[in-house]
């Protein structure tokens, strides 16, 4: 047997800034400058549809700074507006669109496909990036709170298939992630909500400062004025990154996944829900429902769990979906076929992160179905007595 280690080093950077594409602000310029390329760069540009309505100008901003960072890099097309929102990982013609027009520009893997959008335009462009010619450098540009302090600082990518969450996907480390906060104010509001819950989520696993820091902001963060969602979505956005390149695993060869709080019953509760519950809000109640499960099997004391779901329902999310009740196929909730589907995304060994302390986590393998059918039921009596 020849047995050879192969030893990688990534560099994940996180940028913030304000307005990116004003032709003043250099953070793209310099970014494309670290690399010393041989030859000027070209960029391909993604922009979710969603994101290029509510700022009109931006694709005449994209193109302005081109032309005066003329000598840094060069276009390689017009922006590509494509859709974005859960639906698009939905369409895997969506991924050969990109492939195609990523073709048609001629990138090679020395070029640069950049992506502004939400969470899941993101995914789906950064894999048809990390899959064209093995792997072309990609560049995100998250524009909800969810995307900046979560999933679009991370490094997977993927869509969905087989009707499963993220079943086709890729690990690919960005060349950078660049958070322009000016992007939060135009969100509607559920969006702008959205991603206070990774903050929430990460702080419980990680931070007990941070989440104390939650609380005293609750007031700002449900009334959502820009200041107090910067900071969360900054400081999440630090606590998630950190883990990744921390943590040991940053590519999920093990089973345990941390950062998947309550996510074993979110992903499920979007698909049953059609994805009509959107991820930040299926994640508030995947965590509600380990929360009061945790606290049935003597995990976590009555106090703390109170504590942090109310924390939850101050800032404005609910800890109850009626589709929690729905029936899946063995006639019992279809919510308990999360965990099977869960285990089989991690690779065999069922491992589900509950906090037995808030800044803390232990790693479990096993869950009784009687009290998540009990967790349930205790939301749904909260939710009515509410």
């Amino acid at each position: 047997m020849l047995e050879k280690i192969i030893r990688l080093e990534h560099t994940h950077r996180i940028l913030f800034t304000r307005e990116v594409f004003a032709p003043r602000n250099n953070t793209i310029r310099d970014l494309l400058r670290l690399e010393q390329p041989h030859k000027i760069p070209r960029v391909l540009v993604f922009v979710d549809e969603a994101v290029a309505s509510a700022n009109r100008d931006l694709i005449d901003d994209i193109m302005a700074y081109g032309q005066v960072h003329a000598e840094t890099f060069t276009m390689a097309d017009d922006p590509i507006v494509i859709p974005g929102g859960e639906p698009c990982k939905n369409d895997f013609r969506l991924v050969e669109c990109c492939w195609d027009a990523i073709n048609e520009a001629a990138l090679d893997r020395h070029s640069y496909v950049f992506v502004i959008g939400g969470g899941a335009s993101l995914d789906l462009v950064c894999f048809a990036a990390s899959t064209a010619h093995r792997g072309i450098r990609h560049v995100r540009f998250p524009t909800t709170t969810l995307s900046q302090g979560d999933g679009g600082v991370g490094v997977k990518n993927g869509v969905n298939y087989f009707g499963k969450k993220n079943w086709v996907g890729s690990f690919s480390v960005p060349f950078a992630v660049v958070n322009d906060f000016v992007f939060l104010e135009s969100l509607p509001t559920r969006e702008r909500r959205n991603g206070i819950i990774e903050a929430i989520k990460v702080a419980l696993i990680r931070d007990r400062a941070f989440f104390e820091q939650v609380e005293g902001m609750a007031d700002d963060l449900a009334s959502l004025k820009q200041e107090a969602l910067e900071k969360v979505v900054q400081r999440s956005a630090e606590l998630h990154v950190e883990h990744i390149a921390t943590g040991g695993d940053p590519f999920e060869l093990g089973s345990a996944r941390p950062l998947d709080f309550g996510h074993w019953a979110a992903h499920k509760l979007e698909q049953i829900s059609k994805f009509s519950v959107p991820h930040g809000e299926a994640v508030a109640i995947g965590m509600a429902v380990d929360l009061v499960y945790s606290r049935m099997q003597g995990i976590l004391d009555a106090e703390t769990c109170e504590r942090v779901l109310r924390l939850i329902e101050r800032i404005g999310f609910a800890t109850y979906s009626p589709h929690l009740m729905d029936t899946g196929r063995t006639g019992e909730p279809a919510i308990l076929e999360g965990l099977e589907e869960f285990r089989e995304h991690l690779g065999g060994e069922l491992t589900v992160t509950l906090v037995p302390k808030i800044g803390e986590k232990i790693e479990v393998h096993e869950m009784n179905r009687v009290k998540i059918l009990n967790a349930l039921v205790d939301l749904k009596q909260r939710q009515a007595e509410a």
